[in-house]
């Protein structure tokens, strides 16, 4: 991949075509304890040693709580149609259920408004992993009872924003939150539980259903969720190795996306691990959606435990313990983001076209919810040809008939990820954390150049 800047026009998109960026509220409120915030998940885990990787914690983040109006000026600036956004749980509701908090509507009630004077359509999520720690206690999504409240919350915030709001998102990433936060224990809130955390991604996608229908209760019109996806590589034709990439990509792909498109689990052996009315719940669940939200990063190349190369494995950074039945391994050939994830744009392409002939019409129209990468530096030429490359390939599943509505860059600005605290940098604006001072990126010009011209079509 050349760092070169880009020179040739991007193909041309439908007039209609989503532009956007996405960020989420953990990564980038900081004001943690104003305005009558609950302690979420997060803060408690990423305030334990050890749990991030450079040792700092999201009280602050990008401050966005504080400047939100520098920041909707910037996308204005960018001129991308909406901005998808996350709504913090503890924010709204502080424990979780119970007592709603104003402060935190009203947080929200001018963040929309202001994003609708830039002429800029505001796409919230509901939930990105910031579980109320009151409910964590509790037992998080690993009980049912989270999945009741998740869906009494999104009926508070439809009441409040419903009026201005069209698009809406449920969940985001279930996927990750139940290998990484109750299987692994690398994310919040912790836990190591292995297959024993199949029932947070039941209670996850139960929440999902159930939020739809508040939601629709309150006239919501486009509801979606951002599932993350990519394809499944196999390391050889071996029945070890083939049996194993199916298990992977039954438990990091079809686990999350039949149940919502096709109202039943991949596996009938794992769906009677779950808990629950499992065939009930599969009926809320699978309540019709007006778009599917797909994040997408990178592709996995899997093979069985012990193979040839699996001791390289890891999971985005993660290592992942070998009583696994799967081992990821190194992907060979393709440049490396900063985070060391390999750039495969074909794969985006590889995967669109499959979940369209996987699933044909019971596949809503799709929306690419998140994709993006790490790299250090203002003149990022890296990351314009990732998202020029990326961009393509998305233009090559449409043309091969993927209903394909909309793309959020993965993410406005810098911010703290995760485990690896600010030690990545996804971001079109860079964030000097120090003074929180924002400087577009060489990426956010040509992004704003490029939508620029696709405007002028």
């Amino acid at each position: 991949m050349t760092t070169e800047p880009v020179s040739a026009a991007l193909p041309r998109f439908p007039r209609d075509f989503v532009w956007g960026v996405s960020t989420s509220a953990a990564q980038i409120e900081g004001a943690v304890a104003e305005g009558g915030r609950g302690r979420s998940a997060w803060d408690v885990f990423a305030a334990e040693a050890g749990r991030i990787k450079d040792g700092s914690q999201p009280r602050v983040a990008t401050d966005h709580y504080h400047r939100y109006p520098e920041d909707v000026a910037l996308l204005k600036e960018l001129g991308v149609g909406a901005y998808r956004f996350s709504v913090a749980w503890p924010r709204v509701v502080p424990d979780g259920s119970g007592a709603v908090s104003e402060a935190g509507l009203d947080f929200y009630d001018r963040l929309v408004d202001a994003l609708l004077a830039a002429g800029v359509a505001p796409v919230p999520t509901l939930f990105h992993w910031d579980t109320p720690q009151a409910l964590e206690e509790g037992g998080g999504w690993l009980v049912r009872e989270t999945a009741e409240k998740f869906a009494a919350y999104a009926d508070v915030v439809a009441e409040r924003l419903g009026d201005r709001v069209e698009r809406w998102i449920t969940l985001n990433e279930p996927a990750e939150l139940t290998l990484l936060g109750y299987g692994l224990g690398q994310h919040a809130p912790g836990r190591q539980l292995l297959f024993e955390a199949l029932p947070a991604a039941h209670h996850q996608l139960l929440g999902h259903g159930l939020a739809v229908q508040a939601l629709r209760a309150r006239g919501a019109a486009s509801i979606g969720i951002a599932n993350s996806h990519g394809p499944t590589w196999t390391a050889s034709a071996s029945e070890a190795d083939t049996a194993a990439a199916d298990l992977y990509d039954l438990l990091l792909n079809r686990l999350f996306a039949e149940p919502v498109l096709l109202g039943r689990y991949p596996d009938e052996e794992l769906a009677a691990l779950l808990p629950g009315p499992v065939a009930e719940d599969l009926k809320v669940i699978a309540q019709p959606l007006d778009w599917y939200g797909i994040n997408y990063y990178q592709p996995t190349l899997v093979g069985a435990p012990g193979a040839e190369g699996a001791a390289a494995a890891d999971f985005g950074g993660i290592r992942l313990p070998p009583e696994l039945p799967f081992a990821p391994q190194e992907i060979e050939g393709y440049p490396r983001t900063d985070f060391g994830w390999p750039v495969v744009p074909e794969a985006l392409t590889e995967l669109l076209v499959s979940f369209q002939e996987r699933y044909g019409d019971r596949l809503p129209p799709v929306v690419i919810t998140e994709n993006g990468c790490s790299y250090e530096g203002i003149e990022d030429g890296e990351r314009i040809a990732f998202l020029d490359g990326h961009l393509r390939a998305l233009h090559e599943a449409m043309a091969a008939g993927v209903d394909v509505r909309g793309y959020f860059v993965w993410s406005l600005m810098d911010n703290f990820e995760w485990a690896e605290g600010y030690a990545r940098r996804f971001g079109l604006v860079h964030v000097d954390y120090p003074t929180l001072a924002r400087t577009p990126k060489a990426s956010f010009r040509w992004l704003r150049d490029a939508l620029r011209e696709q405007a002028r079509g």
